[in-house]
């Protein structure tokens, strides 16, 4: 069984969809972070454009982003002073990285822009990942405490125009979570990811933020960058496909919440060592896919106006007709989707309580 999607002009399979957006759930729920590195690359394998699989990829992160920060808010885990200036700096990022976006599609170069982002990405991360699981493996097995240094100042500490950050209780300047802002929003921008592979270690060990603050922080930044990512990819290109989103979302959701409880049983450092390895792996797969690979040309029948049904004619003429309205749309339906999930996974939660209570 197949699925036309009418804006990227594709046939999908939707149950391989839903199967590896709940299994990159699961990673991501397990680990903590984002799984845009690895779903935008999955979808990119399934046949969908990169400039496709990048800003609807986003959109699901960005709906993901708002389940997990409602729950986040409701247990009043969040630094909002300190998250409103990691956004500062994301909102820049993200326009800076939309604009590079714009001028290698305008050559005809943002495919081959996106698969070495994510080769060099994917390979490094992975690497570091394996390195550091590995060690931690080896020191578990041979009983080695390692003591850290408590505080490790880097040149980013010494910026100026420092601020009080109450709910961290950190008296920090305010460019620290700029730059990492910016320099997570350019990243989102290009490689349709939420970044929190590089937000989450950076406010943990260069803003040293409280752990218990850094993943609600994180995903309050994250979506305010995917709005401004998911706006900017369906006005200028027109890129956001409802029908793939809703795929995306639905298994997300479900494999978030499998991974954050496989998490609370299971020791994470093997687990680690294979998600690095599955990260090399896609980064070799996409090197392979853009420099040796034979380029065929998909014979695949582009749907025509008669044949189409008329949810994907809606979608195509809201799309192209009205581009400001349908990105405010795509982002609302992201929006109520995320809140929706997370006001149902707080429902189930206290119902189980109650029942336990009872038993």
């Amino acid at each position: 069984m197949e699925v036309f999607l009418p804006i990227a002009q594709v046939f999908v399979n939707p149950i391989e969809i839903l199967l590896l957006s709940a299994i990159v759930g699961v990673l991501s729920g397990l680990f903590g972070v984002g799984g845009g590195f690895l779903m935008t690359p999955f979808l990119i394998f399934l046949g969908i454009p990169p400039a496709y699989a990048v800003a609807n990829e986003a959109n699901n992160i960005l709906a993901t982003s708002v389940s997990g920060s409602t729950t986040h808010y409701l247990k009043n885990t969040l630094d909002y002073k300190m998250g409103s200036m990691i956004v500062i700096g994301g909102v820049i990022g993200t326009s800076l990285g939309i604009y590079t976006f714009t001028y290698f599609k305008g050559i005809g170069k943002i495919d081959t822009v996106i698969s070495l982002a994510y080769m060099y990405i994917l390979a490094i991360i992975g690497t570091l990942m394996l390195v550091e699981s590995l060690g931690e493996i080896d020191k578990a097995k041979r009983n080695i405490v390692v003591k850290k240094k408590l505080h490790v100042h880097y040149w980013i500490h010494g910026l100026p125009l420092r601020m009080r950050f109450p709910k961290s209780k950190l008296y920090e300047s305010i460019f620290t979570p700029i730059i990492i802002g910016l320099l997570v929003g350019f990243i989102a921008a290009i490689m349709g990811i939420g970044g929190a592979f590089i937000l989450v270690p950076a406010m943990i060990y260069i803003i040293k933020m409280p752990t218990k603050l850094v993943p609600g922080t994180s995903l309050f930044v994250t979506i305010f960058v995917s709005v401004v990512v998911t706006f900017l990819h369906s006005f200028n290109y027109g890129s956001i496909d409802l029908f793939l989103v809703l795929m995306l979302v639905v298994g997300s959701i479900i494999g978030v919440q499998v991974g954050q409880k496989l998490g609370e049983r299971i020791d994470s450092s093997g687990l680690r060592a294979l998600l690095a390895i599955l990260l090399l792996i896609v980064g070799i797969a996409i090197a392979y896919d853009t420099f040796f690979a034979e380029k065929i040309i998909n014979g695949t029948a582009k749907a025509t106006s008669s044949n189409l049904n008329f949810f994907s004619e809606f979608i195509i003429d809201f799309s192209k007709e009205m581009p400001f309205f349908y990105g405010l749309f795509t982002i609302m339906f992201a929006i109520i989707l995320g809140v929706g999930a997370a006001f149902i996974r707080r429902f189930i939660s206290n119902f189980r309580k109650k029942l336990l209570v009872k038993s």
